[in-house]
């Protein structure tokens, strides 16, 4: 289980799903998520310390997109700032599981200030996910 430093606050984060069991195999299994409390319409999960919850909700809005670095990036979406190694064991665990990509995993502002990995991808309800990697960390906020 991953636990954060509690003198950085936790987020909270409920995204809709409309097939929780599906939810289930692809946030416990393909994710690797641990799962917390649970009831017919909603399930916990830990998200690196973060508690991050899927609510049963068949109708969804729709997902636009912008372009950024020469991709058009899904919106809403959300994800984790991971170490590079640990954005490179989940997108080998993402390929493995036979992920489809909505952005491959590759390195935006290649040699510029924020270089960074990225990969975006889609749960079973279409909810957009993005993780990344800066190559330097003390760069996230960078302007």
């Amino acid at each position: 289980m991953t636990v954060l430093d509690s003198s950085i606050p936790r987020f909270h984060l409920a995204m809709p799903v409309d097939d929780l069991d599906a939810a289930r195999r692809f946030y416990g299994e393909v994710l690797g998520l641990e799962q917390g409390r649970s009831a017919q319409t909603w399930v916990d999960w830990n998200l690196h310390g973060h508690q991050f919850v899927t609510h049963l909700a068949p109708e969804r809005p729709q997902t636009v997109h912008n372009p950024v670095d020469g991709h058009a990036v899904p919106v809403p979406h959300f994800g984790l700032v991971l170490t590079v190694p640990e954005f490179h064991r989940l997108a080998e665990r993402l390929h493995a599981a036979g992920s489809e990509f909505v952005i491959e995993p590759y390195v935006r502002f290649e040699g510029q200030q924020g270089e960074q990995w990225t990969m975006f991808f889609l749960d079973p309800a279409g909810n957009a996910l993005e993780f990344k990697a800066f190559a330097d960390d003390s760069q996230i906020f960078a302007t």
